[in-house]
């Protein structure tokens, strides 16, 4: 029996949130992905959450100046950009400290977003 694959056409388009998290602690992979369900979940519920398709791609963690900076793209539904953009502002604590995430940009291709968001020139 050979599987076939959805033809393009038929598949879900999908966007890709490069973002950024600014805390006074260092946080990791397995927290910001906690932080971002968590808010989601709490906001939308479990039906809600499961539409937009969430996906964290890929963290960067970075150091500047004392401050602890998390870069990363996140996975998400064409048509669920602005619910899935909505959930970055609920999140303002971790563990006692402030968190705060901002959309840098979005793409349709991972490529692009590292270039153009992550890590440009």
């Amino acid at each position: 029996m050979k599987l076939k694959i959805l033809p393009p056409h038929l598949r879900n388009k999908k966007r890709y949130l490069a973002f950024e998290v600014l805390s006074e602690k260092p946080i990791n992979r397995e927290e910001v992905i906690s932080l971002i369900w968590g808010a989601a979940g709490g906001l939308y519920g479990s039906c809600g959450v499961s539409s937009f398709d969430l996906w964290v791609v890929k963290i960067w963690p970075c150091k500047f100046r004392e401050q602890n900076i998390v870069k990363g793209i996140l996975r998400c539904s064409r048509e669920e950009v602005s619910t899935v953009r909505s959930i970055f502002p609920l999140i303002n604590r971790y563990k006692g400290k402030r968190v705060v995430f901002h959309t840098l940009g979005i793409s349709g291709t991972i490529k692009s977003a590292k270039s153009k968001f992550i890590k440009p020139g």
